[in-house]
């Protein structure tokens, strides 16, 4: 990961040396998620393209683009466009802006005519989308609309339906409406943006009357860069963890100088307010199952007097772990990814201190840092840096923080058993293991793509492909969800496998770290093994590709009993099972039978 390419970045600077930053993803490139995105535009793409790949690649998205001749989005999009067709776009992005609303109302309009006007550009859009999603099946992200750089009816511009800006409020709150409604389609919300950026210089008009952007060459970067953070999440490159620093970020002062008293953090001060202003914001990131962590150079004892300060926000409870204590906060980051089963760079890592963020930089490349000057500035960094963006949110997101404080639970009662046979047994454990049916497709899409240790292939699907091969007779399709005595961990497990005549081929092996060590990937084993039998399979061929990130499950298809077939230079591996002779594996879940 880029230093240069991580949020706050200069833009100016990224323009400049494009082409270097460029040069050195493509050398340093392991293994990216390849996706084929198609670019619709109303005005010149060419240099949000040239952005947007750095930042996809920044964080293991390798695209490749097909681009819509200047302005001619919507006949791409409406009419047979063989070009497009055999590109096969994996995701669209259409590129549009206020500059191509074609019917904006004039000041002698009636209101009804206004309803017209704003019914008739919608319909422009609605009918594109719909067409676009009839022909090609995958996620649609589509910009909203910035605001006017003038005003011609002043302040009543946003109160009368001849007001442009009036205009514009109802029109993205159709788009917004629409979005809410249909799965696989997403705003860019360039209308916050360009808010945050400052109209004026994102709407310079000598960029568009020299080049025809939409917006100012300058502003390109940080579209770019939001852009990119909604296909990152479609993608599962969120993060889901934040590592934080204590002492000057989330309360003010030194605990163990200023004691417990002498800390700021509360409604008292000035400075108090925004400490707990951050520590309600982060809280919030609770409700959509993002992990908090504390990463601290503290005694233990004193940190959690910080956190058991009657005016802050954040309790101790809040934490899935702590770690406070007088080791390099390397060290102590790479101790909590190991004990919460994730990557370490599933962390952004908050620290006021600019020598631990360099530190963390060097030592762990691959986790973000949040870098910020004050209180304010941090919350803002986080805010804007994308990491936890919200593309879709399941049940399973919302729980993800009790299961993970539910994982620490039974680690600290499998201390009491000298038989680890024993402690799982004891744990009570039941399955769920069922067809992929519609209500669970979301997240079992999200799983395909956020899933990278326990996976097999690290192939990964959108929503549309998933629901496909759901209704497809020609594969097997299976999710696991597996309960205990300390809570429900969720769909944890896919696995699809492909029927060509009597074989069955598997396309895609996953679980979720969470449940590692649990025996779920044998109770999916023997599920699959008894479906094949019903589907008169004979035989199932595993396949296993690496990637720096799934070396655990090199050997998973050698523990399950399968034979290699073969295995190339590169170590991707080919394995068979003959399931007649396949004896059960799985002795400690109980796996419910579906009742119809």
């Amino acid at each position: 990961m880029l230093q240069e390419l991580c949020y706050p970045f200069d833009g100016g600077e990224i323009l400049q040396k494009r082409k270097k930053l460029l040069r050195q993803l493509k050398a340093q490139e392991d293994n990216g998620i390849s996706l084929r995105i198609a670019v619709l535009g109303g005005s010149t793409t060419n240099d949000i393209i040239s952005m947007l790949e750095l930042f996809l690649r920044n964080r293991g998205i390798v695209p490749k683009f097909w681009q819509s001749e200047y302005a001619q989005y919507w006949q791409d999009a409406m009419f047979e466009n063989a070009s497009l067709k055999e590109f096969s776009p994996e995701l669209i992005f259409i590129h549009t802006s206020s500059r191509n609303i074609q019917h904006f109302p004039s000041v002698q309009d009636t209101p009804e005519t206004c309803r017209q006007k704003l019914e008739e550009v919608y319909s422009h859009f609605s009918q594109m989308w719909e067409r676009l999603t009839e022909n090609y099946g995958c996620p649609i992200i589509q910009n909203n609309f910035e605001f006017p750089l003038t005003r011609l009816l002043g302040n009543r511009e946003a109160g009368c339906p001849q007001g442009k800006i009036d205009f514009i409020n109802r029109l993205n709150c159709k788009f917004s409406d629409y979005a809410s409604t249909h799965q696989n389609f997403y705003l860019h919300d360039i209308n916050y943006l360009s808010s945050c950026y400052g109209l004026e210089k994102w709407l310079e008009p000598i960029y568009w009357h020299l080049y025809k952007y939409a917006l100012a060459v300058p502003a390109i970067p940080d579209f770019s860069y939001n852009l990119s953070n909604i296909i990152c999440s479609l993608m599962g490159k969120n993060k889901k963890a934040f590592a934080l620093d204590l002492d000057n970020t989330l309360w003010g002062g030194v605990i163990g100088d200023d004691g417990q008293a002498g800390i700021e953090i509360g409604q008292e001060t000035a400075v108090g307010q925004a400490y707990a202003e951050l520590q309600g914001y982060l809280k919030s990131y609770q409700d959509l199952g993002v992990l908090l962590t504390v990463c601290s150079k503290n005694d233990y004892e004193n940190a959690i007097s910080g956190l058991e300060h009657p005016d802050g926000i954040l309790k101790p409870d809040d934490f899935t772990l702590i770690k406070a204590n007088w080791n390099p906060k390397s060290e102590n980051l790479l101790d909590t990814a190991q004990e919460l089963n994730l990557l370490p760079e599933s962390f952004v890592f908050v620290d006021d201190n600019p020598a631990e963020r360099a530190i963390i930089q060097a030592q762990l490349p691959d986790t973000p840092v949040i870098a910020f000057q004050s209180v304010e500035d941090c919350m803002i960094a986080i805010d804007r840096s994308g990491y936890f963006e919200v593309t879709n949110l399941s049940g399973d997101d919302v729980k993800r923080s009790q299961m993970y404080k539910a994982n620490a639970q039974r680690q600290s009662a499998s201390q009491q058993f000298a038989n680890y046979t024993d402690f799982l047994k004891s744990l009570d454990m039941k399955a769920e293991i069922r067809n992929f049916d519609e209500v669970h497709i979301p997240r079992i899409t999200q799983l395909t793509n956020k899933s990278n240790q326990f996976n097999l292939t690290t192939k990964r699907y959108t929503q549309a492909e998933i629901e496909q091969v759901a209704s497809n007779p020609a594969y097997l399709c299976l999710y696991g969800r597996l309960t205990d005595k300390f809570g429900d961990n969720g769909i944890v497990s896919v696995v699809i496998g492909k029927k060509q005549g009597q074989t069955l081929h598997m396309e895609l092996w996953l679980m979720s770290c969470r449940v590692l060590k649990r025996d779920m990937e044998l109770a999916m084993l023997d599920e699959l093994v008894s479906t094949a039998k019903q589907n008169q399979i004979s035989e199932i061929f595993g396949y296993y590709y690496p990637t720096k990130k799934n070396a655990m499950v090199k050997e998973l298809y050698q523990t399950f009993g399968f034979s290699l077939v073969s295995e190339d230079e590169a170590g991707n591996t080919v394995w068979k099972l003959d399931v007649s002779g396949y004896v059960p594996q799985n002795h400690v879940i109980a796996v419910i039978p579906e009742t119809r």
